[in-house]
């Protein structure tokens, strides 16, 4: 099956990846947790919220460590980059919520 591709969302999101270059905060496991949160939104047909498991993000973004996976995962939401909503289930997955624009005048010199 072939993705759609939705012109708005490839502009937001390549915004959101230049904004994330200016952040010192983040690192390249960020953007490429991100690229797979991307990946996932847009097989999901640009869904919100969408499921998401652990394992399958891991594998995407080439994460090896589940401690790193969960501080990206945990600063991509605090920057506001996404909405995580954690399952606690073994089974269920969890869901991420792609947030509305509100990126392009976000300061790079915020805090965690």
């Amino acid at each position: 099956m072939k993705p759609i591709v939705k012109t708005k969302e490839m502009a937001a999101y390549a915004e959101r990846v230049r904004q994330m270059g200016k952040n010192p905060h983040l690192l390249a496991t960020h953007v490429s947790l991100y690229n797979a949160l991307f990946a996932c939104w847009q097989r999901s047909g640009y869904n919100n919220p969408f499921p998401v498991s652990r394992r399958m993000l891991m594998s995407y973004s080439r994460i090896a460590s589940t401690a790193t996976y969960h501080k990206c995962i945990k600063e991509l939401e605090t920057f506001e980059y996404i909405h995580y909503y954690p399952s606690y289930h073994p089974v269920k997955g969890s869901l991420v919520e792609w947030p509305e624009d509100k990126h392009d005048n976000r300061s790079a010199d915020s805090e965690i």
